[in-house]
């Protein structure tokens, strides 16, 4: 063998070695294995799990900042509704950053509906949490002429928060039994006289309906749907 075959195969000796030593950088990781977790799951698969014989489950990984929907307890309709019947749904807490919540029937509560509201930080940081299902007449809100009924919204509302605002819209009643009303004060000397705040709306949500445009313009000035 001549010195440069020889130098040659030291080379290749050398840069295999150098590959091998490297280790997990040019291997694949091995296929997760229920015998090397400290959670082993009660349960016998009759098939692969996620990772073995080359199958995969689709996947979808959270980040930190995903706010989920919260579901969130209907009251009933206003006008007409009490201050006892606002404050007779329960709350359940936001779901944490990057997690969920399930929604069970309260068996020791009235049983009333649930409407989810898209995640973000308002309905995160509502603390009380309830549900007004309103005309959209009765809170002002314009919507098309072309109505010839008036269209339901969905207004959240933190029973949690009972001081005043001005130019917020709260919601007060005369007592338990009385019907709730809703709107917004510049003093709180405009109040009705003998009513209390029982909450505030945080977020009314205002469905598309076939009378409203069906597609935005491009333009934000006209992409308002009433």
């Amino acid at each position: 063998m001549t010195a440069t075959a020889q130098l040659l195969g030291t080379i290749v000796v050398l840069t295999t070695a150098i590959i091998v030593s490297a280790g997990p950088a040019f291997i694949s990781p091995p296929p997760f294995s229920p015998a090397a977790s400290r959670i082993v799951s009660s349960t016998t698969c009759a098939g692969n799990l996620h990772g073995e014989g080359s199958c995969f489950m689709p996947l979808v990984q959270l980040d930190s900042e995903y706010v989920a929907p919260r579901i969130v307890r209907v009251a009933g309709m206003y006008p007409g509704l009490t201050a006892s019947e606002l404050a007779a749904p329960s709350s359940d807490d936001p779901a944490p950053a990057g997690q969920w919540t399930y929604d069970f029937s309260d068996p020791d509560g009235p049983q009333m509906g649930t409407v989810a509201f898209e995640g973000g930080t308002v309905v995160c940081g509502c603390v009380d949490a309830a549900v007004i299902v309103c005309e959209h007449t009765s809170l002002g809100v314009p919507l098309p002429d072309a109505l010839t009924e008036p269209a339901d919204l969905v207004a959240l509302v933190d029973r949690s928060r009972t001081g005043f605002e001005e130019r917020k819209f709260l919601v007060t009643s005369s007592g338990p039994d009385a019907e709730i009303q809703i709107g917004a004060f510049n003093a709180k000397s405009e109040m009705p006289a003998g009513s209390s705040i029982v909450g505030h709306v945080l977020l009314v949500q205002i469905p598309w309906l076939p009378c409203m445009k069906k597609a935005k313009t491009g333009f934000a000035e006209e992409n308002e749907y009433f």
